[in-house]
């Protein structure tokens, strides 16, 4: 008998009610889980009901519902009733003891509530463990629908060796106020996310914001008056004075300004998946805060996978136009880079993972049919759209419509101080705004890593949009300082001046893994290092793709408005 769940049930009376048992793992190491029953927990008489997997993200993230056993039925009390023992030897008492020294817990599902317990606990000595044999249920009801269950443990047996260690549970129902809507609030953890600091970075990062725009405003307009107000007189000069006069500034590199970047393919790919990631994060930021994901297992993670799949023509458009303006001739091969480069990264990552977690049995082992899931939409989704942006960006805004002509031979580039050097200025581009995101790398991490739901998006919206802003005003200005040493080597220095925040962030997730988290072993710390290198490369490319069209569009028109012979 095969069933799938869903939130909107509503019950009739003594209509059954499934408890499902989902994963058992360490509580310092989140994502390192195992099947309930890897643990030799026994499981109730009633008749074995199967659970697919119902999403995409469901799937990944290692969720492996296997039906209790109990007998619980809508607004049925029942008395405390042993539905199993466990004929306790050697191994099981030492699969038992390991599991209670590494403070393992285990979650459950009543009507897609999740219910967590723990396994058991030793005394203070450490020498005697014991095991939680009694589930006390709590479920609480608003009509026909389940709007809350609690669980309380107890029954604490001690483990030793050939003894029956009998299993029980009991079941209370009880009228509540809580609205159907509203059932998943208590999981909420409002005195965490919405703290005080959490509203005074917000803060502090606009008051930057502010501070940053009306700088570059101020800096740019007065400096960039004096320059054309300089080149304007420098025109009205005869040809002999022009020559005795001292020239210098970002006019003397008009003719290389727009120069193709060197190696232009993975340039404008970084460009085209930096703008896909983009738009990906906004739209699924805006679909969050209209829906409350957190409500669905895996909701989160197929929304972001289905938008990121949907958004490919972004992808192709920039990447492709981009291509074209530089005059590259290998357009497809520009294009097939652009489309699986994100995908192969995150799935390199997911499969060296994936041989930890078989190695482990894990339930974060990701199925084979998933992987093939996983290919399919790379191939016969993202691919096809990436190209359809590809052609539309080629033919729509590929011509070099630039300014200014490039000179046929480049111009030397003269020597300059060395805070001036594109290296220095691509290490330091990126500490402004790391700086006014990483208080909510904080609560994104924390809800990520520990166990705390990740609920305000608003907080996430303006954040994005502050991270915008203050990476497009610094990268003007470093490209500002860059061109006025008389160095054209623009494209490259504002995309890795910005992308260079994600350095800082990798950098801060070590911080957060060692002083803020307890996580051990081998599969958690390559989880956790290889997912934070994921999301901080992304994080990268997206800045260094807004840092870059933003530039972008400053250099065009400081070039447009001066007069060049």
């Amino acid at each position: 008998m095969t069933v799938f769940l869903s939130s909107l049930l509503q019950y009739t009376d003594k209509e059954e009610v499934v408890l499902w048992m989902n994963t058992v793992g360490p509580y310092h190491n989140r994502q390192e889980t195992y099947k309930y029953f890897s643990l030799p927990f026994c499981a109730g008489s009633k008749k074995t009901i199967s659970h697919y997997h119902e999403t995409l993200g469901e799937a990944l993230q290692g969720v492996e519902l296997e039906f209790s056993g109990l007998d619980i039925k809508f607004k049925d009390e029942v008395m405390q009733t042993t539905y199993c023992e466990i004929d306790l030897d050697k191994a099981k008492k030492d699969a038992f003891v390991y599991a209670i020294k590494n403070h393992y817990w285990y979650q459950m599902y009543i009507d897609d509530l999740p219910i967590w317990g723990i396994v058991g606990e030793a005394d203070e000595n450490g020498d005697d463990h014991y095991l939680w044999t009694y589930k006390k249920l709590e479920i609480g009801f608003n009509g026909n629908r389940i709007v809350d269950v609690n669980l309380t443990s107890e029954g604490k047996v001690k483990l030793v060796p050939n003894t029956k260690i009998p299993m029980s549970y009991s079941v209370k129902w009880k009228k509540s106020d809580v609205k159907f809507e509203d059932r998943f609030d208590k999981y909420l953890d409002p005195s965490f996310f919405q703290h005080r600091i959490h509203w005074f970075s917000i803060f502090n990062s606009f008051m930057m914001v502010i501070f940053l725009v009306g700088l570059v405003s101020m800096i740019l307009m007065r400096t960039l008056r004096k320059d054309y107000a300089r080149y304007s007189k420098e025109e009205e000069m005869d040809d002999m004075d022009r020559d005795l006069g001292d020239e210098y500034g970002w006019k003397q590199v008009h003719g290389d300004v727009f120069r193709p970047s060197s190696h232009p393919l993975i340039f404008s790919s970084l460009i085209g998946s930096g703008c896909q990631i983009f738009s990906v994060s906004l739209i699924v930021i805006i679909v969050a805060m209209v829906e409350d994901l957190y409500t669905e297992r895996g909701s989160m993670l197929s929304t972001a996978i289905f938008v990121y799949a949907a958004t490919s023509p972004v992808n192709g458009y920039f990447g492709g136009s981009l291509y074209a303006k530089q005059g590259g001739r290998r357009w497809i091969k520009q294009m097939f880079i652009g489309a699986f480069m994100i995908p192969a990264m995150v799935c390199g990552t997911a499969f060296f993972i994936n041989f930890i977690a078989i190695y482990y049995h894990a339930s974060r082992a990701i199925p084979f049919g998933t992987m093939v899931a996983v290919c399919c939409i790379c191939f016969f989704v993202i691919l096809p759209l990436n190209l359809v942006g590809t052609i539309l960006g080629r033919n729509l805004s590929g011509q070099p419509n630039f300014p200014c002509r490039v000179n046929a031979v480049p111009r030397p580039i003269p020597e300059k101080k060395w805070f001036m050097e594109p290296a220095v200025i691509v290490c330091l581009g990126g500490i402004l705004p790391f700086g006014s995101i990483f208080i909510e790398m904080y609560f994104i991490f924390t809800s990520f890593w520990a166990y705390k739901i990740y609920y305000v998006y608003g907080f996430m919206m303006l954040v994005l949009v502050i991270l915008c802003i203050v990476t497009v005003c610094v990268t003007i200005v470093c490209t500002y300082f860059l061109l006025n040493a008389e160095d054209y080597r623009w494209q490259w220095t504002s995309f890795l001046s910005a992308a260079s925040t994600a350095v800082y962030v990798y950098m801060y997730s070590f911080y957060y893994y060692f002083f803020k988290t307890k996580m051990y072993g081998l599969f958690q710390t390559s989880f956790y290092f290889g997912y934070m290198a994921v999301f901080s490369t992304a994080l990268g490319i997206m800045c260094g793709a807004v840092g870059y069209m933003g530039t972008s569009a400053f250099v065009r028109k400081i070039y447009t408005n001066v007069k060049i012979d």
